[in-house]
């Protein structure tokens, strides 16, 4: 049996496979970490890098911070800061640099947040009418990290930084009141670091509502510790605790995190997925598109047709939040749509429930459908107000090299609505 064993900065120097890199690209790794958070472990590094093929081995840049994550500007501000500050101005110097990279994007602290009896809600966030995501405080770390993960600020150890939440009372007191909320979105972090009985205790209070349907949890554990469901003390235990899940009534989905085909690869993964089959879990996939890591059609083509054997449903294809490194890892727009395009068509039916390119921002999920003649044809597939949903718009670009939704603007003023996102009528609680 193999054992967990983590790595971060502290201890970047025991990571064996290290031993032999470029002592730049370990410079590299030291300062981009003042910034971003890093962590690996054991398996990540013995089973899905290539070390031959580092520093360009997708699953390495997936998780080994590289130094074009920092504009030059920051970059040398770091590096100055380590030779000329002490560590107290050093902190102040990074805290400045994090808060220019958007750490909560799509007003997520404040638009999100619901209300209970005028009592706001720490820790959940309810964007939709139907779900609402949770934030267990013993959920706030993963297994890795990943070096594009829109939620980097709840892994640097700054409380102003985080999103989490102690009471799940407060969630159940709140779904009892809210009828209509019918999902419940375990995130973080990764609940599936969790012991059995930690899970239970969040979980277990969440099946005497009624109302509640569905429970989802979010994870990466597929990727970066398939163990957790094959060989772990504990596995039994944490497949009971799903089990019960669904025995009693509710629909359990994992959302797993799978970025490339490479992640698939150990037979472990296989293994691991089977076992949460067979006690009546789905499995939907997702993932961003990302530079230098699986900006390639074949690299999702071969990924989703593996994830529809394995019994897997693909399921977004997501472009990169604005947030941290967004402008090294996005794609323009009219890329990502080829990509996208190029891939979905190299797959049978059952692989084309994916949806992409998907944008997640303030006010919805938008789907790019098109782009004909420099117009932009989108739909929110999700959005704060339903009748919005599956409704087609147009925009135009307003830069040479849209990334993103703020690079669009209204095409004509029968699409305005679609782009005033920010009214308050929009971020009214459901609650309320």
């Amino acid at each position: 049996m193999t054992k967990f064993k983590s790595f971060n900065i502290n201890n970047l120097e025991n990571i064996p496979q290290l031993r032999h890199i470029d002592a730049q690209l370990l410079d590299e790794i030291k300062i981009v970490s003042e910034v971003y958070p890093f962590k690996t472990n054991n398996y990540v590094l013995e089973n899905l890098i290539n070390w031959d093929d580092v520093p360009h081995d997708p699953i390495y840049r997936l998780n080994f911070p590289h130094r074009e994550m920092l504009i030059e500007e920051h970059y040398d501000k770091i590096v100055w800061g380590k030779k000329n500050l002490d560590d107290k101005a050093f902190r102040f110097l990074v805290h400045d640099i994090r808060m220019e990279l958007n750490p909560h994007p799509a007003g997520q602290t404040f638009h999100n947040v619901p209300f209970l009896e005028g009592e706001r809600l720490e820790g959940m966030q309810h964007k939709y009418r139907h779900t609402i995501l949770f934030f267990p405080s013993h959920s706030q770390t993963c297994h890795a990290y990943c070096t594009f993960c829109f939620r980097w600020p709840q892994f640097i150890n700054d409380l102003d930084f985080k999103i989490q939440a102690k009471e799940v009372n407060l969630l159940v007191n709140y779904l009892e009141a809210n009828p209509h909320v019918s999902e419940v979105l375990l995130t973080g972090g990764d609940p599936m670091i969790m012991s059995p009985r930690i899970m239970d205790a969040y979980i277990a209070p969440l099946m005497k509502v009624k109302s509640l349907k569905t429970i989802r949890i979010g994870t990466k554990a597929l990727t970066y510790w398939p163990n957790k469901f094959t060989s772990d003390p504990e596995k039994e235990e944490l497949l009971q605790v799903l089990q019960r899940i669904v025995q009693g009534g509710k629909h359990l989905a994992i959302m797993a995190h799978f970025n490339h085909w490479v992640e698939m690869m150990p037979p472990v993964v296989g293994d691991a997925i089977s076992n949460l089959r067979k006690i009546g879990v789905e499995i939907r996939t997702q993932a961003p598109l990302l530079r230098n890591i699986n900006n390639n059609p074949a690299v999702w083509s071969r990924m989703w047709d593996y994830q529809v054997q394995l019994g897997c449903i693909p399921y977004y294809m997501f472009l990169p939040r604005d947030t941290g490194a967004q402008h090294y890892f996005a794609e323009p727009l009219q890329n990502a749509l080829s990509i996208y395009r190029q891939a979905i068509h190299n797959v049978s039916g059952l692989g084309r429930t994916v949806r992409g390119p998907v944008m997640s921002m303030t006010s919805g999920k938008v789907e790019l459908l098109d782009i004909e003649d420099d117009v932009f044809h989108l739909r929110f597939l999700q959005h704060r107000i339903p009748d919005t949903a599956y409704r087609l718009f147009k925009a135009k670009a307003v830069n040479d090299n849209p990334k993103w939704f703020d690079d669009l603007t209204s095409f004509s003023e029968r699409y305005d609505g679609f782009f005033n996102l920010h009214t308050e009528e929009q971020f009214v609680h459901f609650d309320q």
